[in-house]
């Protein structure tokens, strides 16, 4: 066969592998720009212009691509020029985590007519955005500044890698070309819970290529937690790299490790496994009664599981006042029970790690994780190796959400390496994500609230149960969480919560945006209308009534923490938003179609309880430029644009005159991990002290070395300046050098004392009472964020929350069969939120100034997620009279509910 193609003008006569498809014929040729998100045409992120018509590469054989003319992002930009759409992208920042973004370029630029967006992406999912920013990019619109040295802090401050992501040159965690590269694939169970009682592996290793066949008879003996916490008791230890008995449809069950991930495949499917199969339970409320199949028949004590027994993880109960006293205070009790969905993280760069060691032979893991120095640790507890005999980095990470505070990859790729001494990489399909890592966390919410006349609350009771799924990782902390801020933010005499953590053969849930409190929000926020409505109260006049004060004590189900603080307080102005986007004509809906308008509120702590630590390095570099070195990782969340603005800010420089070296064990001495909207508040601050640190020495070496007073001097962009003098940093560096002065300085936080940060979500919807479609005719947030450090960024981050937020409301749901196998492991069945499906939310922030934050800042990557549910779902009873308790809020569940409400309505199908 005679097979040709020019690839961003460059020619090869390479064949294709029988049935290769175009996608990875051009990533094994370095052109790495072209990404897999889904390996099925539904996500986009794979598109390439074949002879000028957008294609999704990983859909077209590559054969079919000879004689042709094939473009992929890298092509786009001629001369040194960058494409027009590229460069609108970058004025507009229209990406976040930037992995979808290279889909989106190569489609807009195909456009002819962009007056159709929703039908032109109907091809391309962004997980980040929320798309306006994309819409921005399309449209021209400009949103970044160039602000003068010493202001970067509050302004619009592009993203460092911007170049890199729109040209297709950032790199990924599998964005690179390691020679003599092996390929893992793991074997997953079919049963819900079973014990392995033979496994044959000979047949496996007659395939050519294989390698290497791990069981559990290969994994090391110790158990440990898949989540990654800074203290690793936080979760229980109930995971081993292979177990003898697996737990959940999917569980891993042998690995092979071959040189193309073809043999990998063929090797699984070749071994004999006999399994023992035992009784599963799928049902957390069914998996505490007597009886139930225990899912981990382990210690209490060195497992850390509350009640292995009765599948109880962890469990939590609380009482302030005396909640049989609060209701029969109240004039008006209400009761119900709510239930919250698996939800998965859709991050478009699925899990994965690659190992190989170093000619010095230390070990060297790229991982796609949020977590870098905790997975380094787990790692080397789990084999028994020093820290520094191992080296964790991320690169870019192609989004989290919670996700990557995992270590789902790591593990057995290291375990391969350790055995072969050869690279070796695990690369998760997007199948493997819906039912091989993790998802949020499904509740069982009942709420019951009781009020005065007047509104003012008298008691107010949870009982939550959340299924964990097969294995323990976050379990307990999402039920704590879940617990916490939602019943704070209320001032009520009497508060009572009951919660269990709860095993199944589920698959695992984990740790996702929100962590737990958006489930319990949900319940809690619809009980607060219901109440408004027996009462016949303003729904938001009731929790104006409520709320806490500034000043005022936050108190759960236990209490009061003791470093939590109202260190701003902006939840007031959040409200007034809401009220006066209620006095505002809205949209006409269709005629005869239901109208009404619902809100909710929330609040969150900053940064998660009992130290989240960061350390960080701002040194001068002999160019007078600066290197700042912190450990966070960027996958969508901004830090590094926020923390490039913040040693501008204080050094008095420009932002491009300011590195930043990231997310590598190898940089710093520690740093917990980019979750619990950390970035700013934890990582930041560590930065600004760095930074602050290294502005006195470079002032004091400067004043001693001019010989006048220190007062006498400012930094500016490139130098120090004295009056109309100039010291220009790279001379300032080379004297310091002379003198044998190394101007570099630390800073560090430990995540303590902690704030507190409010959100507001109004939505104002129509439904058609004939089809169960609910539309979204506005949509409001404001967001108290302490002082923004980057207004266009934390936007951003604020959209894309409520669009996740929205996905999870209204249509997203991993469905699971009887026995817990995942129905929906694949994009178009699952159905992730597409341009057409999200209204562009306006986005208000507060004006206020927080004393613990970074220069006044406070979190804002989860938060904004959190009240979206309840306001949306109160939209909907108030056009519709029905109180919807079971998410999500489909078509059909809608029509349904109207149509029994109907006379002689009720549908027998």
């Amino acid at each position: 066969m005679s097979f040709e193609l020019d690839v961003n003008g460059q020619h090869t006569e390479a064949e294709p592998r029988p049935g290769q498809c175009l996608r990875t014929y051009l990533r094994e040729r370095g052109w790495f720009g072209v990404k897999k998100g889904c390996d099925a045409g539904d996500c986009g992120a794979c598109t390439v212009h074949v002879d000028g018509v957008p294609v999704h590469s990983c859909l077209y054989p590559a054969v079919r691509a000879s004689g042709r003319e094939v473009t992929t992002v890298e092509g786009l930009a001629r001369d040194g020029e960058l494409h027009p759409v590229q460069q609108k992208f970058l004025d507009a920042q229209g990406f976040q985590c930037g992995f979808c973004t290279a889909g989106f370029l190569m489609t807009t630029a195909a456009l002819e007519d962009t007056t159709d967006l929703p039908r032109a992406f109907k091809g391309n999912l962004c997980r980040c955005t929320g798309y306006r920013a994309i819409e921005d990019a399309v449209r021209g619109v400009k949103h970044v500044e160039e602000p003068a040295a010493g202001e970067t802090v509050g302004r619009n401050l592009a993203a460092p890698a911007g170049p890199e992501v729109v040209t297709g040159t950032a790199r990924y965690t599998f964005d690179l070309d390691v020679p003599g590269l092996l390929h893992l694939k793991l074997l997953r169970s079919p049963h819900a819970h079973a014990r392995i009682t033979a496994i044959d592996t000979s047949a496996a290793y007659d395939v050519p290529g294989v390698r290497l066949v791990l069981t559990h008879h290969d994994a090391p003996p110790k158990h440990f937690s898949s989540a990654q916490h800074e203290h690793v008791e936080d979760d229980p230890a109930d995971t081993r790299v292979f177990d003898d008995v697996v737990r959940h449809v999917g569980q891993r069950v042998a690995a092979v490790v071959a040189d193309s991930e073809a043999a990998a495949e063929e090797g699984c499917r070749r071994i004999a496994v006999t399994y023992e199969v035992r009784p599963a339970v799928t049902d957390p409320v069914a998996a505490m009664r007597p009886g139930a199949p225990v899912v981990h028949e382990k210690d209490p004590e060195a497992s850390g599981i509350a009640r292995p027994a009765d599948n109880v993880v962890a469990e939590l109960h609380g009482e302030v006042g005396d909640v049989a006293t609060g209701f029969a205070d109240a004039d008006v009790v209400y009761e119900n029970t709510f239930r919250t969905q698996r939800v998965q993280h859709a991050s478009l760069e699925t899990h994965g790690a690659l190992a190989w060691f170093e000619d010095d032979g230390r070990l060297v893991v790229r991982s796609s994780t949020q977590v870098p120095f905790l997975t380094r640790r787990a790692l080397c507890a789990l084999f028994g190796l020093p820290d520094d005999a191992v080296r964790v980095v991320a690169g870019r990470v192609g989004g989290g959400f919670g996700g990557k505070q995992e270590m789902l990859a790591e593990d057995v790729v290291v375990l391969a390496a350790l055995r072969l001494r050869r690279p070796v990489k695990l690369e998760f399909t997007r199948a493997e994500q819906f039912f091989g890592a993790t998802v949020r966390h499904p509740f069982t919410v009942r709420v019951k609230a009781g009020a005065r006349d007047d509104g003012t609350l008298t008691a107010l009771q949870l009982h939550v149960v959340s299924d964990t799924g097969a294995y323990g990782n976050h379990g307990p902390g999402v039920m704590f969480h879940a617990c916490g801020e939602s019943l704070a933010v209320y001032r009520c005499p009497h508060k009572k919560a009951d919660a269990y953590a709860v095993y199944t053969h589920n698959v695992p849930s984990g740790a996702f945006r929100g962590y737990g409190l958006g489930q319990v929000i949900f319940a809690l926020e619809s009980v607060l209308d219901e109440l408004a409505h027996l009462l016949g109260l303003d729904p938001l006049v009731l929790r104006e009534r409520n709320v806490i004060k500034a000043g005022e004590p936050m108190i759960d189900a236990h209490g009061e923490e003791e470093d939590l603080h109202l260190a701003s307080y902006g939840l007031g102005e959040c409200l007034d938003i809401v009220r006066a986007a209620r006095a505002e004509p809205g949209e006409p809906a269709p005629e005869g179609w239901l109208v009404g308008e619902g809100s909710a509120l929330a609040m969150i702590a900053t940064a998660p309880p009992r130290g989240h630590f960061a350390d960080a390095t701002v040194a001068l570099l002999p160019d007078g430029t600066y290197d700042v070195a912190v450990g966070t990782a960027e996958f969508g969340n901004g830090t590094t644009t926020v923390h490039r603005q913040i040693a501008a800010g204080r050094l008095g420089t420009t932002g491009d005159r300011i590195a930043i070296r990231q997310s590598d064990t190898d940089v710093v001495r520690h740093d917990t991990g980019a979750f619990g909207s950390t970035g700013t508040v934890v990582a930041g601050k560590a930065v600004l002290r760095a930074a602050d640190a290294l502005a006195d020495q470079l002032l004091g070496f400067a004043a001693g070395h001019l010989g006048v007073d220190r007062a006498a001097l400012r930094l500016a962009e490139d130098a120090v300046v004295h009056g109309e003098n100039r010291l220009l940093l790279k001379e300032l560096h080379q004297a310091a050098a002379a003198a044998g002065r190394i101007l570099s300085a630390d800073g560090h936080f430990g995540g303590t004392p902690r704030s507190v940060a409010f959100n507001a979500q109004w939505f104002r919807v129509a439904v058609d009472p004939g089809t169960g479609e609910l539309r979204i005719l506005r949509s409001v947030h404001a967001a108290d964020a302490g002082k923004v450090m980057n207004p266009m960024q934390c936007r951003g981050q604020v959209e894309g929350g409520v669009a996740q937020a929205l996905g999870a409301t209204l249509f997203e749901h991993v469905r699971t069969a009887a026995d817990g196998t995942v129905t929906t492991a694949a994009f178009r069945q699952y159905r992730l939120p597409a341009f057409a499906d999200v209204p562009r939310t306006e986005v208000h922030f507060m004006t206020t100034d927080d004393a613990l934050g970074p220069l006044g800042a406070k979190s804002m990557s989860e938060s904004p997620f959190n009240p979206v549910a309840p306001a949306l779902a109160n939209a909907v009873r108030a056009a519709t009279g029905v109180r919807f308790t079971e998410l999500p809020l489909t078509r059909d569940r809608v029509w349904l509910a109207l149509d029994q409400r109907r006379p002689g309505g009720g549908c027998s199908a």
